[in-house]
């Protein structure tokens, strides 16, 4: 059995101004004007933009279906792909109350916690899985592997299952101490405990992101068959799925760096600077922008879509 951690002590440096010089001060005003400016600039950009992009993929993805009866593998999966970032980008607006936070019951932010856990690793492992087929088209498999590869409905149920899984452990981590106590809420709640990041990175990051560079690394490295086409022209013809895995790459190392160094505060006691949290913030917003981003690259890039 887990034993409770005591998190009661934990804040954001923001809410814990007692006793501090007015060099700290300055500091604090500053990175409140800097998150301020960085939510209005995502709500006022990137909100429109993504949503504008992902409804028209739906629009498309549907009329394509309803003309021909039949979606391509690939087509299947980033409308899944789809789906979940339209999601992400409605929880995304919980940060309006930037640079202040939402106010909800333990129990509610755990929940909203849950949603937003489920879209992240979902969308992630989804991810993987359109990589892999892709990798699949051109290096044709004599194994199992090809017959999972032509089930992909199939697939996208076992990756759902499978951050159903993550997500609902991510929750018994979030602690069940105070559930109907207010507080400062965040996606990744502040009062979580250090394994509730440790799990994230781990299975939200570190495995997608070795199992990416791995279908990268086989991919440039491995010569094809003499009947495949060309690397150049494989990439060429699907452009949008390699742009979105090096975005949600660079994007998601930021976040999950953040997030370790979270964790190392709450392991030494300490509820950090100002700064840190300013930054924590930052990789939060940047997280939600590469979900918009991803979508407007699947609409300009993905040749359906053009």
């Amino acid at each position: 059995r887990m034993t409770s951690h005591n998190m009661t002590w934990i804040s954001y440096p923001s809410k814990n101004l007692a006793f501090i010089s007015p060099e700290e001060i300055e500091d604090f005003i500053a990175s409140q004007n800097i998150i301020s400016r960085l939510m209005h600039c995502y709500i006022a950009f990137f909100v429109p933009t993504g949503l504008i992009a992902g409804i028209c993929i739906l629009i498309i993805f549907i009329k394509n279906y309803l003309q021909y009866k039949v979606l391509e593998n690939l087509d299947l999966l980033l409308l899944h792909f789809t789906i979940s970032n339209i999601i992400m980008i409605f929880l995304s607006f919980t940060v309006i109350t930037r640079p202040d936070y939402l106010k909800a019951t333990h129990f509610t932010c755990n929940v909203l916690s849950f949603f937003f856990n489920f879209t992240y690793f979902n969308s992630q492992y989804v991810l993987v899985l359109t990589l892999l087929m892709l990798f699949l088209k051109r290096f044709p498999p004599r194994t199992a592997l090809s017959k999972a590869a032509q089930r992909p409905i199939l697939c996208v149920g076992f990756v759902l299952a499978y951050a159903f899984c993550l997500s609902l452990t991510e929750a018994v981590l979030v602690g069940t101490d105070n559930y109907h106590l207010e507080t400062d809420c965040q996606l990744d709640p502040l009062f979580a405990w250090p394994e509730y990041e440790i799990v994230k990175f781990t299975f939200g990051f570190g495995i997608p992101s070795f199992l990416q560079i791995l279908c990268f690394t086989v991919l440039f490295a491995k010569a094809a068959s003499a009947e495949a086409p060309a690397l150049q022209q494989h990439i060429r013809t699907y452009p949008a799925a390699y742009i979105i895995s090096i975005t949600i790459l660079i994007c998601r190392l930021f976040y999950n760096v953040m997030i370790l160094f979270r964790t190392t505060f709450k392991l030494q006691k300490s509820i950090g600077t100002p700064k840190n949290e300013l930054v924590m913030n930052i990789a939060e917003i940047v997280l939600f922008c590469e979900s918009c981003a991803s979508l407007v690259f699947i609409l300009c890039f993905h040749k359906p879509c053009k």
